[in-house]
């Protein structure tokens, strides 16, 4: 964690550097370092993701829709490319955080040989760790 932290400083100072070397004032400077925190704020939390339900009812509600469902977690880049393509094609998966409901998170790890690496994908009979976006596209019936 404290790794992730330091990167995240030193990208902020990447952008206040670019900021203030391009737009010449300090004032512009911090306009642009707040709209990108702002910005990679959204992408990192789950304003894009639909409300997350239990692990119970998602299952039920990617049966019943025959769409594929997706565990996913905040943060997760991964999670976040897979979304955008989904969503630039017009598809919607069932989404569940696997920080919110404990036994999404054991299914996760039940397949990952006990980690949680995220996306995992189930869909019909098959699952798959971080796939490529275009193997869930084809997913949709």
């Amino acid at each position: 964690m404290r790794n992730a932290k330091l990167w995240g400083i030193a990208a902020l100072g990447s952008v206040a550097g670019f900021a203030l070397v391009n737009f010449g004032n300090i004032a512009s400077s911090i306009v642009v370092m707040v709209l990108v925190v702002v910005f990679l704020l959204v992408l990192t939390t789950p304003v894009l993701y639909p409300r997350s339900l239990s692990d119970d009812a998602s299952r039920a509600l990617a049966a019943e829709k025959s769409v594929p469902l997706v565990y996913w977690r905040p943060g997760c880049i991964f999670c976040l490319r897979l979304r955008v393509a989904l969503l630039l094609r017009g598809k919607k998966a069932v989404w569940t955080s696997i920080r919110q409901d404990p036994a999404a998170a054991a299914r996760v790890r039940s397949v990952n040989d006990g980690n949680e690496t995220v996306p995992t994908v189930f869909a019909a009979s098959e699952h798959r760790i971080n796939p490529n976006p275009s193997w869930v596209l084809t997913q949709f019936v």
